[in-house]
């Protein structure tokens, strides 16, 4: 599976966690309860699935993942491909 780059809009997030409880190791959340993202922002593999299942059940449209078409970031060996 390719590789996704997220988007996270701190301006959007109301701060509901669904990102979270879905992917607790690629999301996070400040004091203040917006999210942070805990990655790059790319992701591929098995994540990839989390991820756009964050992005559904986010209630304010807050994530946003795309295709990683510039493949200037992500995981090592995974750079450009």
């Amino acid at each position: 599976m390719s590789a996704v780059r997220i988007v996270a809009d701190t301006g959007r997030c109301i701060g509901a966690g669904q990102c979270v409880l879905t992917a607790a190791d690629l999301f996070d959340q400040d004091e203040n309860g917006i999210v942070e993202l805990l990655t790059d922002g790319v992701v591929s593999g098995d994540d990839v699935a989390r991820v756009r299942e964050a992005e559904h059940l986010c209630p304010a449209a807050a994530l946003t993942v795309a295709p990683d078409t510039d493949g200037t970031t992500g995981p090592p060996g995974q750079q450009g491909a």
